[in-house]
């Protein structure tokens, strides 16, 4: 959720994010109706029971017609307390509704759409591969990717990696344990499941709720990144960030239904239902998060040059953003077979929007409870297998594993197709 002050003391500025992100500026309206009934229902509601209040103590003091017309008073303030309580609750239900309506407020982003982003850099080399196979036609020589098995198991966008492929996405998603390990992130194993509000909260119920995985029997949902149950760990707590921002590395199986992508990416693992991942998580101040977001983003660029991938980093734009982030950056990696860019990683900044969805708060220097800051960013993930498959592939087939890689494959410095 946005800040409600800021709302009320510069209402143009949530607005203008709004149009940043191609979007109507009317739930910015509403949210500001909202909170104007909320106040005076809250107001109506603490006057008439004010009033309860003071009639009942000089109910005990009169008597005689006095006391009669008090006690009529009474019996109507009852009813009137009770009308304003309820008003008072539809109001401040009215409120969280309207507050879960409007998006974070944009900090930076480049405006416009998709195709709107903005190039950083470029780094590395791309390859100069003759006639170049697809990732896929890869995987089957090297029986590391197996989709026709996938499909006769669970349907469409779903596989198989075996042999040389689940050891390279086990190696791959080790080495971005070990980095995190190093650089002072606390390795965690997520759950997979999580409650309606961890989803809610971390803002994935939103425009992109048909994306999600629900299992109505037990009102619980399949996450699509560890972020949602790393962001919702501390929900409801105070923690400690006085010795600088709190950083997890969460390892999950993540799902997505891939909605409104029927036809597109369907070859190979670039678009499926599950896959899995390591996502870096960081709890710190407001104040630190243009930092952090910078530090996250150099993780993943260091994964990256380890890998040996040719990659770019986009500033995405505002239009392109998801409800909770404020600005993103991704990585994209070059595909050889596509001749283009597409993307391995994102790394949000969603200063206080999520905490404040989820209560999670720390103490300042005063000792007074204030809403912490989150950001989010990929370190690894199946979709890397691509242009990690494509962009080492040699003439006569085999594949060459990058150096950081090779003790995840027994040493293997090169993978042999099979004969």
């Amino acid at each position: 959720m946005i800040d409600l002050r800021l709302l009320r003391e510069d209402p143009e500025l949530i607005r203008a994010s709004q149009r940043l992100r191609g979007e109507s500026t009317q739930p910015v309206d509403d949210l500001l109706r909202a909170d104007e009934e909320r106040r005076a229902a809250t107001q109506r509601f603490e006057t008439v029971r004010a009033e309860q209040r003071s009639i009942g103590k000089e109910v005990a003091k009169a008597s005689g017609n006095e006391r009669a017309a008090l006690l009529v008073r009474t019996k109507e303030l009852a009813a009137e307390v009770k009308a304003a309580e309820a008003a008072a609750t539809e109001a401040e239900q009215a409120l969280k509704r309207a507050h879960l309506a409007v998006p974070n407020v944009v900090a930076g982003a480049p405006p416009g759409g998709e195709d709107d982003f903005v190039v950083l850099r470029e780094v590395g080399t791309i390859p100069e591969i003759a006639a170049p196979k697809d990732h896929l036609e890869i995987g089957e020589a090297l029986r590391a990717i197996d989709t026709e098995r996938g499909a006769k198991v669970s349907g469409s966008r779903f596989y198989f990696l075996t042999g040389v492929g689940a050891l390279l996405q086990l190696g791959m998603l080790q080495l971005a344990i070990q980095q995190a390990v190093e650089h002072g992130f606390v390795p965690s194993i997520t759950p997979s499941l999580v409650r309606p509000e961890s989803m809610e909260g971390t803002g994935f119920l939103g425009s992109h709720a048909g994306e999600v995985y629900r299992l109505e029997a037990d009102d619980l949902y399949l996450v699509g990144t560890s972020e949602v149950a790393l962001a919702a760990y501390h929900s409801n707590e105070i923690i400690d960030l006085n010795n600088g921002p709190s950083r997890f590395a969460g390892w999950s199986s993540c799902y997505r239904r891939e909605a409104g992508s029927h036809g597109k990416d369907v070859r190979g693992i670039l678009r499926v239902h599950q896959f899995d991942k390591v996502e870096m998580f960081s709890f710190c101040k407001p104040e630190d998060a243009l930092a952090e977001h910078e530090r996250l983003l150099a993780m993943e660029e260091e994964m990256l040059a380890k890998v040996e991938i040719p990659y770019r980093v986009i500033d995405v734009a505002a239009g392109d953003l998801g409800s909770s982030a404020v600005r993103k950056f991704d990585c994209e990696a070059w595909v050889p077979s596509q001749g283009r860019y597409r993307e391995v990683t994102s790394t949000s900044n969603c200063t206080t929007f999520q905490a404040r969805r989820l209560n999670i708060r720390y103490r300042d220097e005063n000792g007074k409870p204030q809403t912490a800051a989150t950001l989010n960013g990929t370190l690894a993930t199946t979709r890397w297998l691509i242009p990690i498959l494509e962009n080492h592939q040699q003439p006569d087939g085999s594949v060459r594993v990058p150096k950081a890689l090779q003790p995840f494959l027994g040493g293997r410095e090169v993978l042999e197709p099979s004969r």
